[in-house]
């Protein structure tokens, strides 16, 4: 992988018109991280870049080109000041470090929060939205293991994992990588957890001020949450899920990949297992964690029993994200059958999952991932306590 240091020998902005014209030349239309630092080497300066684009754009067959302008600059800039966030473009003083070795490292963050945890060193905790019990509980165990250990935790301020991650480490530390705006909570119901980061910890977002996030959002949102952290950890994951993205991610970039096994029938294992069978970190608590990131035993970590003696050590680094075999591709009528059968059991009044289950006589493994299905395309809708009911 190529260094964005072969082809950025330039120093960050230290006027404001100078960072007016980087800003104006990440914001302008296709311009993404990559071609960002290309045109940056290619013209010496934001401002040659920006003169040169519309040719650029030309050569490209795209007719009519214009650069963001200084004024929507000047605008965004002002915006995020007025929040009291803090304009970091790349390479800057309190430019994350971590990031600079990435090829397509954002080239302008916003900060909000406490710059100096990402001067520390920081692990990423991420997986599924719709958590277990025993997977919440295992993050947060991991949270306060790895706080009082000296790590920070990075996560991406979603619900399930990212949420239990997030509260369990805001005392020690913990840096939240947003996708859209430093400004919007997402999820809303994560907002009191999204304010209290902003206080305590440290808010990261490479997007203007006011962007409300979207679905593309996301994977560029989780190359930073990777880039930032010595390793990632999977706590969580379905076999074909976000989570797993940022496994791959990180393998990338040259990060150690973990992950916490779980139970074969549970679907929200399937991902970890997978990862761990091609090679991962197993991991049972904080001290698998530090011992892997210090390549020697590690000795617990203050507060944390030890239960078992430390697992042997991988006989093969994980180089690639599994895929889920071909055999375990879903039959889509089979898959349609069974939805119709979980809304005919469903209703307006909320049941809980478990006799859900028990009431169809299925197995859990077949119904859970289709749970997932049907709530993220608004058809179900689930209430705290794990109450299902129909949407109609």
């Amino acid at each position: 992988m190529e260094s964005i240091s072969s082809y950025h020998p330039l120093a960050p902005p230290t006027r404001e018109d100078s960072l007016v014209a980087w800003l104006r030349l990440i914001r302008s239309r296709r311009v993404g991280a990559t071609t960002f630092f290309r045109l940056l080497g290619e013209h010496g300066s934001a401002e040659a870049a920006l003169d040169a684009l519309p040719g650029v754009a030309r050569s490209a067959g795209v007719t009519e080109y214009a650069p963001c302008s200084a004024d929507t600059a000047r605008a965004e800039l002002d915006r995020g000041r007025h929040l009291g966030a803090v304009p970091l473009p790349y390479g800057a003083p309190g430019y994350p470090a971590a990031l600079m070795d990435l090829s397509d490292a954002p080239p302008f963050l916003w900060a909000l929060g406490r710059l100096d945890l990402a001067t520390r060193p920081m692990v990423a905790l991420v997986g599924a939205r719709n958590a277990s019990s025993l997977g919440t509980r295992m993050a947060r165990r991991l949270a306060e293991g790895l706080t009082g250990a000296g790590f920070v935790i990075v996560s991406g301020l979603a619900r399930g994992i990212d949420r239990a991650a997030h509260l369990a480490a805001l005392e020690g530390g913990t840096i939240a990588v947003q996708a859209g705006g430093i400004d919007i909570p997402y999820p809303a119901e994560n907002t009191g957890l999204f304010r209290d980061i902003g206080e305590k910890g440290l808010r990261l977002s490479e997007h203007p001020p006011g962007l409300h996030p979207q679905a593309r959002h996301f994977p560029q949102r989780n190359r930073i949450i990777s880039g930032l952290a010595r390793a990632v950890v999977v706590v969580e994951a379905a076999a074909r899920s976000g989570s797993l993205i940022t496994a791959k991610t990180a393998l990338d970039q040259g990060r150690e990949v973990l992950a916490v096994p779980g139970h074969p029938f549970d679907a929200r294992a399937a991902g970890c297992n997978m990862l761990i069978r091609d090679g991962a970190v197993l991991v049972r608590g904080p001290d698998d964690v530090a011992e892997a990131l210090s390549g020697a035993a590690a000795p617990p970590l203050p507060g944390i029993a030890e239960t078992a003696p430390p697992p042997p050590k991988p006989r093969r680094r994980i180089t690639e994200v599994p895929q889920t075999p071909a055999h375990a591709q879903r039959d889509r009528p089979a898959t349609a059958d069974l939805h119709r059968q979980i809304l005919s059991h469903l209703g307006p009044s909320p049941l809980a999952e478990d006799q859900l289950i028990r009431d169809m006589g299925l197995p859990a493994g077949r119904v859970t991932p289709e749970l997932v299905t049907l709530e993220l395309e608004g058809r179900i809708a689930r209430a705290p306590g794990g109450l299902l009911s129909r949407r109609d």
